[in-house]
C-alpha cells in the first residue's frame, strides 16, 4: 500500500503519517492537575505547548472508566461500537459478573490492527495489565511490526506474544509495584526508547491513575508526578512526533468534611424496596486493582426483578440525595452510546461529591488511607486534549478523547 493512503477503521478515515503519531493517555487527569503544575512553572514542556500547539478540553464517554474510554480512543469510537462499557459487568450470556478484559468482548477492530494491516509499525504500552490484551487484539507479533506490552508484566514479555522479548531487561528498569507512579514512568520511559531505537509510526502510552486517586491538584506529589510526564513530553516532542496528551476521564473529590467516603448504597435501597436479592446493582469501576477506589464511583446498573415498576423506581431513586442521573436502558444506550445488552434495565449516575455502592458490607473500605477521590460520572467527563501542532480543533463536547489518533495522524502528515 502506497505510504500516502489513508487508512481506514471502524468507517474513518486516518491520514498516513509522515512523522510518528503518538498519543498519551494520561488516566485519571483531570485538567486542574495540568493548569496546577504549569502554573508552579513544574511543565515547562506543555506551557511551551499550550503556546504554540493545540490546548483544547475534550469529553470521554460515558462511564468515564478506565476501559470504555481506552477503548474508545483505540478503535476512534463509543462503547455502542466497540461493546465495552466498564471494567466489569453482568454477562448476559452467563448470568456471571465478569471482568470485561477478555478480548471476545470487544466488537470492533482497533486503529492499531488497521494501520499494521496498512504495513505500519505500532506500539502500545500500558500501565496495567488488564488492558493489553484488548488494546493488542487483532495484532501480529511475527513480522516485526508490532509491540505490546504493560508495564506489569514487563519483565515476561516474549517476542510471539509482545513482539518484545523481556522488557524489563530491554529497558533497564525493574517491574515497579502496581501501586505507585513508577508503573506509569515505566510506559512513558519505554514509550521514548522505542520512539529512539524503532521509530514506530503510530504509538498509544496509557497510564494509570494511582496517584490521581490518592492525591488532589496541586499536592505535592501531584506536582511531582506532572514534572515527570513533562520531562517525557520534552522528549517525545523533541524527536519529532507529533503528540496527542489527553485523559480516559478526569477525578474529583468524593468524601465528607470528616474525610470518610460520600457513598450512596444502591443495593441496600433496592433491597428494601423490592426485597433482598430481587435487583442486582453492577458497579462497572470494579476492577482487580481497588486499593485506590474501594469499587467506588459514580456509575452504575441494576437489572430488575421482572414486573417492576421501573417508571416509579427511577423516580424514587432520582428523588434521593446524591443521585444525578436515573434513566432506563434505552434513554441511557441513546444518550451515553452505549451497548444496550450491557447495562441493566436501569443506568444511575450520581452528583459530583457522591460515589454508588452495592451494599455497605460488600466494600472493603480499609485500605482507603486518604480521603475518596474517584470518577465516572458527568462530572468527571471533561479532560484535557492537547496537540503540539497547531490545528483548528473544535471544543467540547464536540472534541473527544476518542477523536485522539484521528487529530495525531491527521497532524503526522502534514
Amino acid at each position: 500500500m502506497p505510504a500516502h493512503a489513508d487508512v481506514i477503521v471502524n468507517g474513518r478515515s486516518y491520514p498516513w503519517p509522515r512523522v510518528p503519531a503518538v498519543v498519551i493517555c494520561l488516566d485519571g487527569c483531570e485538567p486542574a492537575y495540568l493548569e496546577i503544575a504549569m502554573a508552579k512553572g513544574l511543565m515547562p514542556t506543555l506551557a511551551a505547548m499550550r503556546a504554540r500547539g493545540t490546548f483544547r478540553t475534550a469529553h470521554s464517554v460515558i462511564p468515564s472508566f478506565t476501559n470504555p474510554n481506552n477503548l474508545s480512543i483505540a478503535t476512534g469510537r463509543p462503547p455502542a461500537v466497540h461493546g465495552i462499557c466498564g471494567n466489569y459487568l453482568l454477562e448476559p450470556e452467563t448470568g456471571q459478573e465478569v471482568m470485561m478484559n477478555d478480548v471476545r468482548f470487544l466488537r470492533a477492530p482497533t486503529i492499531f490492527a488497521g494501520f499494521q494491516a496498512a504495513g505500519a509499525k505500532v506500539a502500545v504500552l500500558t500501565a496495567k495489565d488488564k488492558l493489553r490484551a484488548l488494546l493488542g487484539a487483532g495484532l501480529s507479533f511475527e513480522e516485526g511490526r508490532a509491540i505490546c506490552l504493560s508495564s506489569e508484566r514487563a519483565d515476561t514479555t516474549t517476542l510471539a506474544a509482545n513482539g518484545i522479548a523481556d522488557a524489563s531487561g530491554w529497558l533497564g528498569r525493574p517491574v515497579p509495584p502496581v501501586y505507585s507512579a513508577e508503573l506509569s514512568e515505566f510506559v512513558l520511559a519505554a514509550g521514548v526508547k522505542l520512539l529512539a531505537e524503532w521509530r514506530p509510526d503510530l504509538m498509544y502510552l496509557s497510564t494509570t491513575d494511582y496517584i490521581q486517586h490518592k492525591h488532589a491538584p496541586g499536592d505535592p506529589v501531584a506536582d511531582a508526578f506532572g514534572a515527570m510526564v513533562d520531562g517525557y513530553l520534552a522528549e517525545l516532542d523533541a524527536m519529532g512526533a507529533a503528540v496527542v496528551l489527553t485523559a480516559d476521564h478526569g477525578m474529583k473529590p468524593k468524601h465528607h468534611a470528616d474525610g470518610s467516603p460520600a457513598v450512596l448504597y444502591v443495593q441496600d435501597l433496592l433491597d428494601g424496596w423490592l426485597g433482598e436479592g430481587a435487583a442486582r446493582v453492577i458497579l462497572p469501576i470494579t476492577d482487580p486493582y481497588v486499593v485506590h477506589h474501594g469499587a467506588l464511583g459514580s456509575f452504575a446498573t441494576a437489572y430488575l426483578p421482572a414486573g417492576a415498576d421501573r417508571g416509579a423506581i427511577l423516580a424514587r431513586l432520582l428523588a434521593e440525595p446524591g443521585i444525578e442521573v436515573a434513566i432506563g436502558r434505552e434513554e441511557a444506550a441513546v444518550r451515553f452510546e452505549l451497548p444496550p445488552d450491557r447495562i441493566g434495565d436501569i443506568v444511575l449516575i450520581s452528583t459530583e461529591g457522591m460515589t454508588l455502592g452495592t451494599s455497605a458490607h460488600r466494600h472493603d473500605l480499609a485500605a482507603l488511607t486518604e480521603p475518596l477521590r474517584s470518577h465516572g460520572g458527568l462530572s468527571e467527563q471533561a479532560v484535557p486534549f492537547i496537540l503540539n501542532r497547531r490545528l483548528d480543533l473544535p471544543e467540547a463536547p464536540a472534541l473527544r478523547n476518542f477523536d485522539a489518533f484521528f487529530y495525531a495522524t491527521t497532524a503526522a502528515a502534514l
